[in-house]
């Protein structure tokens, strides 16, 4: 029996990276200080944006895009039900309301007739948003949801936590990066532990939106800024010195540390390389799964493979049977609409059944570029001799 444990995800952390977090903690600012700006220029950079924003963690990314499009109390939004809670969570916390729309049953993704549907059953304006998730990696084909959008007079927040590095091609055959801002008016990463991308909590939000850019900045501490040529006040309370700031609006400390944003900054020296890795991974599970009573995920070009999700009969006696043999594989996700919280707005079970038929079976399996070809044989073997 193999007696190492084998995760679903991990972190990978190289002597740079240690190097690099090193640095900042023998200089002179652990917060708000270089390092943040050049993680958010060289995370744009990589994404192709025009502007990115460091914050204390994906969650706070959701939060202040929500409240950065003036989400309030009678605010209408659709989302997925097959994702982390936060996609929806986000609305919730400025008083809006959360709708769901079910899921493409090959993709995972968000339906966009599902969403249309939903969209045709209300006026126009009955809406004002929706938030897209590029699930496990794959990526949303935002080209046709912001005609969708657009039509009905949406906006968008692309959840791309799972996808940095991630792309579809559009109509012009052109590739398009996840968080590019060209389709969204916003977008979210996570450097959570598992993602691709990680400096232990913390997130990124994407935008070519100046004007959105700037209230982010704003929202993101405690909505104050020293910024004169944005003070409202008059000259007589600007000229009592060099010390006065203004607070125009009610933010949040959702900053992001300077020895994590140096961590971030290498680590994305090394995504483009562990993207290939994941992509390789990616294709032994294709390989090995076929013939199988394994159901693999598509295999989608511009997936960054967060998560390898294969389907299964027997969910539950597979996922003891890898625990077993020390393989600790994992659910992504309990549908956001069953949970007690939303139920009690009138969702109940059997009202996404694309959603709630992928739930029963999904099982993510070992994902992470540090995983060895041996540790993955080990993986596969343990899957295929499941009796």
């Amino acid at each position: 029996m193999n007696t190492k444990v084998i995760p679903y995800g991990r972190q990978t952390i190289t002597d740079a990276d240690i190097e690099a977090v090193v640095k900042v903690l023998r200089s002179d600012f652990l917060t708000q200080g270089p390092n943040i700006a050049e993680f958010e220029k060289k995370f744009a950079e990589y994404v192709g944006s025009e502007y990115a924003v460091a914050v204390s963690n994906g969650t706070a990314a959701l939060h202040l895009c929500a409240m950065a499009l003036n989400v309030n109390e009678g605010t209408r939004v659709i989302t997925t039900p097959i994702t982390f809670a936060a996609s929806a969570n986000c609305v919730r916390y400025c008083g809006g309301e959360v709708h769901f729309a079910d899921i493409d049953p090959e993709t995972f993704l968000l339906d966009i007739k599902s969403v249309r549907s939903l969209l045709e059953k209300h006026p126009k304006g009955y809406f004002k948003g929706i938030i897209p998730v590029d699930f496990a990696g794959s990526a949303v084909d935002l080209e046709a949801f912001r005609k969708l959008a657009d039509e009905f007079g949406c906006w968008i927040i692309e959840d791309a936590c799972h996808a940095p590095g991630g792309y579809f091609t559009d109509s012009n055959s052109q590739i398009q990066k996840c968080g590019n801002g060209k389709f969204a008016h916003l977008a979210i990463f996570s450097f959570h532990p598992v993602k691709h991308i990680a400096t232990g909590e913390g997130g990124m939000i994407t935008t070519n939106d100046k004007a959105l850019y700037e209230k982010l900045l704003l929202l993101r501490t405690h909505g104050i800024t020293k910024d004169a040529n944005q003070y409202k006040n008059g000259a007589a309370d600007v000229a009592q010195g060099p010390w006065y700031y203004e607070m125009q609006e009610l933010g949040y400390n959702y900053r992001l540390t300077d020895f994590q944003a140096a961590l971030g900054i290498s680590q994305l020296h090394n995504a483009d390389k562990n993207l290939v890795r994941r992509r390789e991974l990616a294709a032994r599970y294709d390989k090995a799964f076929v013939g199988s009573d394994v159901t693999a995920p598509l295999s989608i070009k511009g997936h960054a493979y967060h998560l390898y999700v294969i389907r299964v009969k027997d969910r539950l006696k597979m996922y003891e049977h890898l625990r077993a043999n020390n393989i600790f594989a994992q659910v992504h996700y309990v549908p956001v609409h069953l949970m007690p919280y939303y139920q009690q707005f009138g969702f109940k079970k059997g009202q996404f059944p694309n959603a709630e038929f992928y739930y029963d079976q999904c099982l993510s399996i070992p994902m992470y570029h540090s995983l060895s070809n041996e540790d993955q044989d080990h993986v596969i073997h343990t899957i295929l001799n499941f009796k």
